[in-house]
């Protein structure tokens, strides 16, 4: 099973990203390593944000709201397995639910990470909000955005059967222009070479190629043992939640209300839409967000 890590210069260019990548090794084949960016490194912060990317991007898509989060608390931005930073495996094949699951859960406990505010998008929340819930204590708060918990039972929109056919079809992913497409606003050459910068050839995108049909759902996926009792727990979460989508997103937005409606505490919360905010809302509006977040901090103290 190769393994192989994106050379450091590939990242030379990177816009208002300056923070040292750290590591972690993972038990799992061929021992690779997780990068993430930590602002509190001694973990003196009384708050720890913990900062979830999803598909195909990595911990730069956070890179608006850190300052803002990191004026209130710690923030861990890891890049999954795959994904940025981190070792990449060359085959599809070796990515599984179970992989990304246990790494990230290997993750929380080697930095040994404690009333964790979850902030979680996409595969951030397929993979998170399970993990959370198997780990209560160490979670603080959920902010799910864009995301959710399937069960495997769940029916996929349109737009995703697009998406995911489209990744299937292409020889080269276009990982610069899949973000483009997903956000409102318009986004810089910089920017998007930024998101391409994690994969210098296409072997190095099997984890990017292989997540949209890891997603448990009616007619395929991968996970659902895990996600689906994950959800049933989500329905007696008694800590704080606060769901926070954006408004322009056609695949996950359905998601929204059921979700807000499963978490008990989340409709104690503002119902916040993010104006003008797509599937990459951290994009299209991250400091409000992060201003947002940092305000749900401040009403549900600990």
């Amino acid at each position: 099973m190769a393994l192989r890590s994106t050379p450091e210069d590939a990242f030379d260019g990177v816009p208002n990203y300056d923070y040292e990548p750290r590591y972690v090794s993972i038990d799992a084949p061929e021992s690779p390593e997780m990068a993430y960016v930590d602002t509190d490194p001694a973990g003196d912060a009384a708050e720890t944000f913990l900062c979830l990317h999803g598909e195909p991007t990595w911990g730069f898509l956070y890179r608006t709201m850190l300052p803002t989060l990191a004026e209130r608390g710690r923030v861990v931005v890891p890049d999954f397995i795959g994904f940025g930073r981190s070792d990449k495996y060359t085959e599809r094949e070796a990515y599984t639910y179970r992989l990304h699951y246990d790494a990230l859960e290997q993750f929380v406990a080697a930095l040994d990470l404690q009333d964790v505010t979850l902030v979680c998008q996409d595969w951030g929340g397929i993979l998170g909000l399970p993990v959370a819930v198997n780990n209560e204590e160490r979670f603080a708060r959920l902010v799910p955005m864009n995301t959710g918990c399937p069960t495997g039972a769940d029916e996929m929109a349109e737009e995703w059967y697009e998406f995911r056919d489209f990744v299937e079809s292409v020889d080269e992913l276009p990982i610069g222009m899949l973000i483009a497409n997903a956000t409102v606003s318009d986004l810089d050459e910089e920017v998007l070479a930024a998101y391409e910068a994690p994969f210098p050839d296409e072997e190095l995108k099997a984890g990017a190629r292989e997540w949209p049909d890891m997603v448990p759902r009616a007619d395929g996926g991968d996970g659902a043992e895990i996600t689906a009792p994950a959800r049933e727990k989500l329905g007696e979460w008694e800590k704080p939640a606060f769901v926070l989508f954006g408004d322009s997103d056609p695949i996950t937005g359905p998601a929204r209300d059921p979700l807000r409606e499963l978490i008990p505490t989340a409709s104690e919360e503002p119902d916040v839409w993010i104006e003008d905010a797509a599937h990459f809302l951290q994009e299209d509006a991250g400091e409000e967000i992060a201003e947002e977040i940092v305000a749900f901090v401040d009403r549900t103290p600990r």
